[in-house]
């Protein structure tokens, strides 16, 4: 085994020692409106956006002079089980199963409480220029990503439950409201209003797909087309995506660029369908030209470095090793950025580092926001590089 596989497992079990130890818990980087100074915002959308943004881009974390304890991450539990899913298909551990299963779990019993289906949000209110969401209040982002979580528990440990929490999830985002154009339809990002932006469009299509795929649903891959249909015809002339069509959202950044990219890929591969594969050959040719130094470090924006997030490096090691099977290139790059983040943004304790802002480093360890993101990246990195899998069915028996 080569120097570097041995230096991804090494960071992988001290990351997962880390998580383990501290019970799954950690921060979020919008979480500010957990503080007890929230009672002084008097529910106004403005006071409540500043007490966020002074915990969100503070240069260290302030969060217990606010009284923000650590807590557990929907989306974070998530990634811990897809990236324990990872680990148990390469290994055959039944430690990273049980891992998996118990995520997974706790994933059923915290959904969100005033929906009959299931979907996730955040367990606090999130403050935007958009408007507010409020606590608990799913969007299609946290819910298609767990959903990912979800099909890949199925598809590893053959528990039909975890198919069916998928389809319902699906049911749920069959529920949203879209913005119906000439040229597809977009999927809201939140169900009480319509919100269009390309990635969360995208991951509830993606979802949609591998659903639709695996139980025949017509309706849900007819959906999902359309809602790709309307993302594809807005990608810009050199293969990018601003986050949204609206003005106030027209930048263009390194991880919502990967989700993009991720989810086309899986709506191919489960759909066969082709007809957008020059749009992901021009978004992974812009995805590798704008968002990478060629020392491995990732950019934030395509025409801005700082601040260098963690979300950007985990996302962008996940889509370079994603798309390694049809570019060669890509799974050089992947080993290059995790190279580089680890180096760099993994403290001694195992937990990766928030953001490096060029002037200062804000070391507070996010749950979904870096641990989460990064196992899941580095276990399918692992996966690439030591592919010694066998089939799901030989490591557990398919339950029903």
């Amino acid at each position: 085994m080569n120097l570097f596989k041995e230096r991804l497992e090494r960071s992988i079990a001290s990351l997962v020692q880390w998580v383990e130890a501290n019970d799954y818990k950690a921060y979020d980087p919008g979480d500010g409106n957990l503080s007890f100074l929230t009672v002084f915002t008097f529910k106004n959308l403005l006071l409540e956006r500043i007490l966020q943004q002074s915990v969100y881009r503070a240069p260290f974390n302030v969060r217990p002079l606010y009284g923000i304890k650590p807590h557990t991450s929907t989306k974070g539990m998530g990634y811990m089980a897809w990236g324990y899913l990872k680990m148990h298909k390469l290994t055959g551990e039944s430690r990273y199963r049980d891992r998996a299963v118990f995520c997974l779990d706790w994933l059923d019993r915290h959904k969100a409480p005033r929906y009959s289906y299931y979907c996730w949000g955040n367990h606090f209110p999130f403050s935007t220029r958009s408007g507010k969401i409020p606590a608990f209040e799913p969007t299609i982002v946290w819910s298609s990503l767990i959903g990912q979580a979800f099909v890949e528990a199925y598809e590893t440990l053959g528990n039909k439950r975890h198919l069916e929490i998928a389809a319902s999830i699906c049911d749920w985002i069959t529920t949203l409201s879209r913005e119906k154009t000439a040229c597809g339809v977009c999927l809201s990002y939140v169900a009480f209003k319509q919100s269009s932006i390309h990635n969360s469009n995208m991951l509830g299509a993606a979802l949609l797909a591998r659903v639709g795929a695996l139980r025949n649903d017509t309706e849900f891959l007819e959906l999902a087309r359309e809602a790709m249909v309307y993302s594809c015809a807005r990608q810009r002339p050199d293969g990018s995506w601003f986050y949204g069509e609206e003005p106030k959202y027209h930048w263009i950044d390194n991880f919502h660029t990967g989700y993009n990219l991720d989810c086309l890929k899986r709506y191919r591969d489960y759909t066969a369908d082709s007809q957008f594969d020059d749009c992901i050959r021009r978004g992974l040719e812009y995805f590798k030209a704008h968002f990478f130094e060629q020392n491995g470090r990732p950019k934030y924006y395509h025409n801005q470095t700082f601040p260098i997030d963690i979300q950007c490096a985990a996302q962008a090691i996940d889509t370079l090793t994603f798309f390694s099977d049809e570019d060669s290139a890509t799974l050089d790059m992947a080993q290059k950025v995790a190279d580089w983040t680890i180096d760099h943004m993994q403290a001694k304790d195992g937990h990766f580092y928030y953001r490096d802002l060029g002037w200062a480093v804000n070391r507070t360890p996010m749950l979904h926001w870096g641990q989460g993101t990064m196992f899941k990246a580095l276990a399918h990195l692992l996966t690439k590089l030591a592919p010694r899998q066998v089939e799901s069915a030989s490591l557990v028996g398919a339950t029903n």
